[in-house]
């Protein structure tokens, strides 16, 4: 992405492996609260998670199942997240996903801040 962008010093690059959603697989207890759904997240390093299906397809499916959502909603990428992330801590999913944590620690640096320990 750097060699595309150019010698542009404003230019951070980070993406997520797969999809954001990766992200949210650690908050399986949230996504479960959510949608009734009682299945677990795909275990192992979260933004490695594909096993034949994007992690976003997890989350349509506990949406699709679940015992709240079933019939009223269903997984909405623009909206669902937030839902899961309300009120979490984005370090522990930070301290799990290697890109997540250099994106948050690029914007905490940019902020003055200290990057996450």
């Amino acid at each position: 992405m750097r060699q595309w962008a150019g010698p542009e010093p404003r230019f951070y690059p980070h993406a997520a492996q797969h999809d954001f959603e990766a992200w949210l697989l650690q908050y399986g207890d949230e996504i479960k609260k959510a949608t009734g759904c009682n299945r677990n997240c795909p275990s192992g390093n979260p933004e490695l998670v594909k096993h034949g299906k994007p992690p976003a397809r997890y989350l349509h499916q506990a949406y699709r199942t679940g015992t709240r959502t079933r019939n009223t909603r269903s997984y909405i990428k623009a909206i669902e997240p937030l839902a899961i992330l309300r009120g979490q801590d984005l370090t522990v999913a930070a301290k799990k996903c290697g890109e997540l944590r250099a994106l948050l620690d690029t914007i905490l640096t940019l902020c003055g801040a200290a990057p996450i320990s």
